[in-house]
């Protein structure tokens, strides 16, 4: 029973009209408030242990009084009544030894809470106090710091260290007598000291004038000297032109590039320099040329002409521009647009080609006011190729070159500064435009030696030469492995929209002799698409498909069964590998989540890719992926277990050996093939 059940019956009233009642009701409450206090003081000497083994006890003997009254009463005889009395007694005198120890706890209780709100009043106020300290501590270190930093107007001129001004300064300036005891003195005599030396520097400084312009005569008359010698030159090189021919070496050729490339825009010269370099010293086969109309290059440089019209003339103009209708705010965003998005006149195209004579076209582009560099991009082959369905997006120029260095995707400017410029003309962003300029990859931009620092922006940001030479190689070979993959897979997707796997010869014993599982579909699907799959949901929830991927559909069948496989083809293939996600239709739909032998075939492709990239550089991991596919299906249908009910053979009967069908409590199917012996054991 709880103190609020007690609290809450009323107390017996004796309504009488004589005064003795009166008497004997007061006395009966003085003994109530004695006994309330007696219980007060017994708390402190109880031991609240001893209370709750008392509880435990007395519980103990209501359980067993209850169950022997049960007892008794299941029995129906009448000379048990006393007996079952004396029980309901002595479960009374219980109760009441329940009621005392729970008043005893609410007493307890009670006390913990005052003495703890006692506690919390004592830390409020010790707390009040230190925040009261700390103010004034903080107050007094601010005009602390005030007196510290107050400056004078002397203390804003750099004067030379007392030594060297002790050491160097005359005496009758100097006056260490008198300075060395008095600072004040010091500081004007040091004060004297800085003018002095400022005078003889200013005369100094007209001497160096004066030997200046001297120079600058001699070098004018070297300029002339070196003018009258440009005609001869020209001419030894017109007359050496059919040696040049005959002797494979076109310094004429090369020369006219060097002076085009004078009217390079910065970012551009640092790229054509620096591919020139490395092209002669490391990689013959990368070509470098600049683009353009050098006119408009120069036009860009000259500074407008002063035209000073007469006053009909003017009045002319006037009379015409009143007459013409102003520009819609709309034509002027556009003009605005097109200015703020305008191309330098001049490009630098880059060609990189392959052993295999296939070359990817680069042309480089510069957008002055952007001040960030942009690249197009041109597949040409040696060979005229197929262009499968499922093919589309590999030497798309758009995807081609999409993050070669991780997550640099090329839709977005990497100059902080343009958002603020994009704002005043209306661009949202710059991927509405990328088709017509061209993607400003990251890396395009290193080449040109531009770096766009995110935390701490620049205003002006420097062409830097040893930040394009750091990139270049890299970048180059990066661009080489990307072509020869995509051709790679462009080669293979052909193979595939056939139902063939193509399997080199290199290759052939990853997998055994005989599969019966084949390919019948590979298709390109969007990332929409992909995403609405239910067992793709893992890997998107892992952040290992995004929208700059590209996403493929392949279905295998075997009789009746038919696996589906989702396909993610991350564009740094074959350095990372395709991810699978697979769904078996087969006496019912079977995925990773409800199927663990299918979570194990998705593990031999997705974990144990690096058996299966082949000869380096790997391009023919997609295609051994979708062998090993087939290779598992055949051992998960063969060795799944015959439904006796069902007449007729097995739908599909075990060709593969095996060393155990199954293992382990989830019966998990042997997928790992062990050449040369030919049979398929667990992992």
């Amino acid at each position: 029973m709880s103190s609020d059940s007690s609290k809450k019956r009323k107390p017996k009233v004796i309504r009488t009209d004589g005064g003795p009642q009166e008497g004997k009701r007061g006395k009966a409450d003085a003994d109530q408030d004695a006994r309330y206090y007696s219980e007060e003081g017994e708390v402190d000497l109880r031991d609240p242990i001893k209370d709750y083994e008392l509880y435990k006890e007395t519980c103990q003997e209501l359980q067993r009084l209850m169950a022997e009254i049960q007892e008794l009463k299941s029995r129906g005889v009448k000379d048990n009544a006393s007996e079952i009395d004396e029980r309901r007694i002595q479960s009374c005198v219980h109760f009441m030894t329940l009621k005392k120890l729970n008043r005893l706890a609410h007493i307890r209780l009670k006390k913990g809470r005052d003495q703890t709100h006692e506690a919390k009043q004592k830390v409020d106020a010790y707390h009040l106090q230190l925040q009261n300290l700390l103010y004034e501590v903080m107050h007094l270190q601010k005009e602390i710091t005030k007196c510290l930093e107050f400056k004078s107007k002397h203390e804003e001129i750099e004067l030379v260290s007392l030594e060297e001004f002790y050491r160097e300064a005359p005496p009758e300036i100097s006056r260490p007598a008198i300075t060395l005891a008095e600072p004040h003195q010091q500081t004007l005599a040091r004060l004297d000291w800085e003018l002095e030396q400022r005078k003889r520097l200013a005369e100094k400084y007209k001497e160096c004038l004066s030997n200046k312009e001297k120079i600058l005569k001699e070098i004018e008359v070297k300029k002339e000297y070196l003018s009258s010698l440009q005609p001869r030159l020209n001419s030894i090189m017109q007359a050496s032109l059919p040696v040049q021919e005959y002797l494979f070496m076109p310094f004429d050729q090369a020369h006219k590039q060097y002076e085009i490339a004078r009217h390079l825009p910065p970012p551009l010269y640092v790229l054509f320099v620096q591919a020139s370099a490395y092209g002669q010293a490391c990689d013959k086969k990368l070509v470098v040329a600049i683009e353009g109309s050098v006119e408009e290059a120069k036009a860009l440089y000259k500074p407008p002409e002063d035209s000073q019209d007469d006053e009909s003339d003017s009045d002319a103009e006037e009379e015409q521009t009143t007459k013409r209708r102003r520009p819609t705010l709309g034509v002027q965003l556009d003009d605005k647009r097109k200015e703020m998005l305008k191309r330098h006149p001049l490009s630098v195209t880059v060609d990189v080609k392959c052993k295999d004579e296939n070359v990817l076209h680069l042309t480089f582009y510069y957008l002055m006011n952007l001040n960030v560099m942009t690249v197009k991009t041109k597949v040409t082959t040696a060979v005229e190729l197929t262009t499968p369905i499922s093919a589309g997006d590999l030497l798309s120029p758009d995807s081609l070159l999409s993050c070669l260095y991780p997550g640099d995707h090329g839709k977005k400017t990497p100059n902080p500064a343009n958002q603020f410029q994009f704002d005043k003309v209306g661009i949202v962003t710059l991927s509405d435009y990328v088709t017509e300029l061209g993607h400003p990859y990251v890396w395009v931009q290193k080449l040109g030696g531009l770096h766009f620092p995110k935390d701490q922006p620049q205003h002006t940001v420097t062409a830097d030469n040893s930040l394009s030479a750091s990139h270049m190689e890299m970048t180059v070979k990066l661009l080489r492995m990307r072509l020869q993959s995509r051709l790679a897979l462009h080669k293979q997707f052909a193979s595939l929209e056939h139902g063939v796997v193509p399997v080199s010869s290199e290759c052939q014993h990853l997998f055994p002799s005989k599969i019966v599982s084949r390919l019948v579909k590979w298709a390109a699907i969007p990332y929409e698409d992909y995403a609405e799959l239910p067992y793709t949901r893992d890997v998107l929830e892992a952040g290992l498909a995004e929208d700059t991927h590209l996403y493929y559909m392949a279905l295998i069948e075997r009789g009746t069964a038919k696996l589906q496989a989702a396909v993610v083809l991350n564009p740094g293939y074959s350095t990372l590998p395709p991810i699978f996600s697979l769904c078996l239709n087969w006496k019912g739909e079977r995925t990773g989540s409800n199927d663990d032998n299918i979570r194990a075939m998705e593990s031999e492709v997705n974990v144990s890719y690096k058996e299966l990239w082949g000869p380096k550089p790997g391009y023919q991991l997609l295609t051994n992926q979708l062998q090993r596919l087939c290779m598992v299906l055949d051992v998960y249908l063969e060795t799944e277990s015959h439904d006796t009910s069902v007449e007729g053979p097995k739908e599909f009967p075990q060709e593969k050996m095996c060393l155990r069908l199954v293992r382990g409590p989830t019966r998990m199917k042997p997928f790992k093939f062990n050449y040369p012996q030919g049979f398929f054991s667990h992992r």
